[in-house]
């Protein structure tokens, strides 16, 4: 599988001139935005560094498949490809079981519970897209929980507006290693998009760290 890639000045660069290596920067300069409703987003440009290199990787290494689903009395394509793995299987980079491993740590406190499953979704270009939608099958639907996203690749827009209106959408780019987490009651009373685009864009891998049952 051939993509192009625009690289992050970051990731091209390194402190020394090099390319940087993989790896997690600390959790501590997370930032908090309350949405209302019960809802919060943290994000942390940047969390990964070396996150060209791993995009590479995941496009390459990863099981990718193609789905289809009824819509509108009619199958169509998935407009992106998928890979999940549940627990028990081993993250596709050893970066990402660490990266689980930190932001159970911490978020134990307001979260209870250790993330557990890994959701990807790989963006090919801007025709690929998720429609408006909240993490609801399962606990998502009853509980507040928390969803958090490392992107890798382009920046894409992730947009979020209050589920039954009342506010103004919020938009975030994210790409190149950032992290986003969406807690408390965000699954339930927001909702979330990545909206197709006639823009030129590269392609962009998103990483989806859950607790159990939240789908």
């Amino acid at each position: 599988m051939t993509v192009q890639l625009q690289g992050s000045l970051f990731d091209l660069l390194g402190a020394t001139g090099e390319g940087e290596e993989i790896g997690l920067r600390p959790l501590g300069a997370l930032r908090r935005t309350v949405l209302g409703h019960g809802a919060w987003l943290d994000v942390l440009p940047g969390w990964l560094g070396g996150a060209d290199e791993l995009f590479e990787q995941l496009v390459q290494q990863v099981p990718w498949r193609a789905e289809r689903r009824e819509m509108y009395e009619r199958v169509v394509d998935v407009p992106r490809l998928l890979s999940y793995f549940g627990e028990g299987d081993a993250p596709p980079h050893p970066v990402l079981e660490q990266a689980r491993r930190e932001l159970s740590e911490h978020y134990a406190r307001e979260l209870g519970e250790p993330f557990r499953t890994l959701g990807l979704c790989y963006y090919r270009d801007g025709r690929d897209s998720v429609a408006w939608h909240g993490d609801r099958i399962g606990r998502g639907e009853r509980e507040d929980t928390m969803v958090a996203i490392l992107s890798v690749g382009e920046p894409r827009a992730l947009l979020l507006r209050p589920r039954h209106g009342g506010g103004p959408a919020v938009r975030h780019s994210l790409g190149h290693g950032d992290l986003i987490v969406m807690g408390g009651s965000c699954q339930r009373t927001w909702e979330h998009a990545i909206p197709k685009t006639t823009r030129p864009v590269g392609p962009r891998i998103s990483i989806q760290f859950r607790p159990r049952g939240v789908a």
